[in-house]
């Protein structure tokens, strides 16, 4: 395969809702353009991108995959990107790299909630849209409402550059209003020119004379031409659409069915002749080195004449081929077995064979330029996020932010054999998918992995068992529950066992008092003389903090007190330091009796994000959870909500949330503080502890 120069390059990342046709848009137009010989179908798991055995099996993408096509002697690098709420952070990455965005629209069903949230990111990232109406021969699809209902949504520069000839089962052409010419398409999707039909005219008329109104609009010396004239000829609206686009002043429609094929070629032709090229980028911005490091901020231009630099947005954990890290060339050109720089990481790499990305599989080719998307495999440092680039010539590209997970799991490995593969295969799951979060909880000892759905963490356990044959369990984490104390004490702590022999022997006075939320533990020598001498002291200290560990009322950990030591007495042959830890221990048990022990639960900062009109029932639901709503305010179109809700009524929130808002909503949270439990509650977490042998006695602890 030939090195496609920069201006041959289009890259299009295609978002839109679950459901909305994008992955078999991108198999019909591979067909189409005559990449694959074979017609593949979502229904049937045969597409190019939807080739993992999950995603086959569930008919949903599941993370980006990649595919290209060359039409026309230009190169159309195509990024699918996963539409469910549970996977749609993945879009992100995608349109980072892209040079613009295919929204693509169910016909029937018209925008919908992920569509609002893609297109929300591509915002982010100043990216250039183009849209497409698929499933128009589909019973009740409706071009024109699809097309309202965006306006309205999104921006009133949209405007469609393809109109639909018939309807539904009846959807066999498209009228091209860009140039004014109407075609009707085959079985195979080949295109016949026809003349525009005379039904329906007015609409091609007014919809191509608001086309030249929007082109007019996009340039000043445009808009006054089009005062003086009236209109505009070909010769200035065709040039000057890709410069609209490019700079979001446009957003053409495309009205297609990926099944009949229809418009699909029509669609190609414009994106040759329309979608901007990764050269309509001015500038990319970078630093010399990390910002943490003190970069300075810096630019380079997409061309092959700059020197080398890249972008690393998509790391594939293949079982076979290994890691495969897959790039976008921002500046310069790049060959086989070139040695590049991590500036990143402060490494060098030797890239080895290059590669382009169609679905699984991988095509080697001899070089790459500017804009260009490609591949390398079982790169040593690089990952996802990682700028390379001359080492002469340094340059660290910002990376994406994803989102903090927000649902947590604890997994439990099936087996020894599993405790032990499981650390390795979660590591590569987790190189390839950075919305997870995999660790250890320090307090209750479990391995969470949290994501942002219950699908999006029951999708990893189902590829930890088929890719790497590690079988886990999966159950809601347990609430790291904590204990303190509420009043002060003065208790003596006494340990004295004779058994023949050298005997035991140890005691302390201890004051026991509250200290403020968040303060931990404090231990305090007020001895003065020789009571207790001064190696045995820190032996006090160790036994009561052993004995806290295990709490006082349910098993959880004792914070937020203070222990002062007072006196005590020892025996001259008697005493040693297990005998003052023990005597430690009986002082923290005798203090739990007078302090009135009681709970605390982790409080957690929650941020709602839901249409307006769901705020109310979602403040009422927050409000039932023990939640206190601390304020609203609006983000864009959406409603933010921020409340501190008890973490254990938050376990099963994404489903509610889904539930209430038509999975519209969405939220985050991250810990505050810790509270104390109320008392009804307080007793039941004590009865389960109890249920589940968390209280021990002290003989168990002696």
């Amino acid at each position: 395969m030939k090195a496609y120069s920069t201006e041959q390059i289009r890259n299009l990342a295609v978002i839109g809702h679950g459901d909305a046709g994008k992955t078999q848009l991108i198999s019909s137009l591979l067909y189409v353009s005559g990449v694959t010989p074979r017609w593949g179908k979502v229904d049937e798991g045969t597409t190019t991108t939807d080739y993992e055995e999950d995603s086959i099996e569930r008919k949903i993408t599941l993370n980006t995959a990649l595919a290209h096509l060359d039409y026309k002697e230009t190169k159309i690098n195509i990024i699918d990107t996963p539409g469910y709420a549970a996977f749609v952070a993945h879009a992100r990455p995608a349109l980072r790299v892209a040079d613009c965005a295919m929204v693509v629209v169910d016909g029937v069903n018209g925008v919908q909630v992920q569509t609002e949230k893609t297109w929300a990111y591509a915002n982010e990232f100043i990216l250039p849209r183009i849209m497409v109406v698929t499933k128009l021969d589909k019973e009740r699809a409706d071009f024109g409402a699809a097309v309202e209902g965006a306006a309205k949504i999104f921006s009133r520069a949209i405007i469609p550059f393809t109109l639909p000839i018939g309807k539904e089962k009846d959807f066999r052409g498209v009228v091209d209003v860009v140039h004014m010419k109407a075609y009707e398409f085959d079985s195979q999707g080949k295109a016949k020119e026809i003349p525009i039909p005379e039904q329906g005219r007015d609409h091609v008329d007014k919809t191509r004379e608001r086309l030249v109104e929007l082109v007019a609009e996009s340039n000043d010396a445009l808009m006054e031409k089009y005062f003086e004239q009236g209109t505009l000829d070909d010769a200035d609206i065709i040039p000057n659409i890709m410069d609209a686009i490019a700079h979001s002043k446009l957003c053409p429609v495309f009205a297609v069915s990926a099944t009949s094929l229809a418009g699909l070629s029509t669609l190609l032709d414009h994106i040759l002749e329309f979608v901007p090229d990764p050269a309509h980028h001015e500038v990319e911005h970078g630093r010399t080195a990390a910002e943490s490091d003190g970069g300075e901020p810096i630019t380079r231009k997409y061309s092959s004449t700059e020197p080398f630099s890249a972008y690393c947005f998509r790391t594939i954990a293949d079982p076979f081929a290994g890691r495969i890290n897959v790039f976008k060339i921002i500046s310069g050109h790049v060959g086989t077995d070139a040695t590049v720089y991590n500036c990143s990481r402060g490494t060098q790499e030797r890239l080895g064979a290059l590669h382009t990305v169609q679905g699984k599989q991988l095509e080697k080719i001899p070089e790459a330029n500017a804009g260009d998307i490609v591949a390398c495999v079982k790169l040593k440092e690089t990952q996802t996020g990682d700028s390379l680039c001359d080492k002469n010539a340094p340059v660290v590209y910002d990376g994406v932010q994803y989102p903090e997970a927000a649902i947590a799991f604890a997994i439990e490995p099936k087996s020894r054999q599993d405790e032990e593969k499981i650390s390795v295969a979660l590591h590569k799951i987790l190189e390839e998918d950075l919305a997870l979060d995999f660790h250890r909880d320090a307090q209750t000892k479990e391995f969470l992995l949290a994501g942002s759905g219950q699908l999006h963490v029951e999708t990893v356990i189902d590829k930890l068992r088929k890719r790497y044959g590690v079988e886990v369990t999966l159950h809601p984490p347990k609430v790291p529950y904590k204990e303190t104390i509420t009043q002060r004490a003065e208790v003596q702590g006494r340990h004295k066992k004779q058994t023949g022999g050298r005997g035991q022997f140890g005691d302390c006075k201890v004051v026991f008092e509250p200290l403020p939320r968040g303060e931990g533990f404090k231990f305090e020598d007020k001895i003065f003389g020789g009571s207790v001498p001064q190696q045995f002291r820190p032996a006090i200290e160790k036994g009561i903090i052993e004995a806290a560990q295990n709490g006082a009322i349910a098993g959880y950990p004792l914070v937020d007190f203070k222990v002062e030591l007072i006196d005590g007495s020892y025996h001259s042959v008697d005493s040693d330091e297990h005998s003052f830890r023990a005597a430690g221990r009986k002082a923290f048990r005798a203090a739990m009796e007078k302090v009135k022990p009681t709970l605390l639960e982790p409080i957690m900062d929650v941020e709602v994000f839901t249409p307006q009109e769901f705020s109310g029932d979602i403040m009422g639901d927050l409000n039932s959870r023990r939640g206190r709503v601390q304020g609203m305010e609006m983000s864009g179109n959406q409603q933010v909500i921020k409340a501190q809700v008890p973490m254990a009524e938050m376990l099963d929130y994404q489903s509610r949330l889904n539930s209430i808002t038509a999975a519209r909503g969405s939220y985050h949270m991250q810990f505050s503080h810790y509270d104390q439990v109320p008392h009804q509650i307080s007793q039941k977490i004590v009865e389960q502890a109890r249920s589940e042998g968390r209280i021990r006695g002290a003989e168990e602890e002696e």
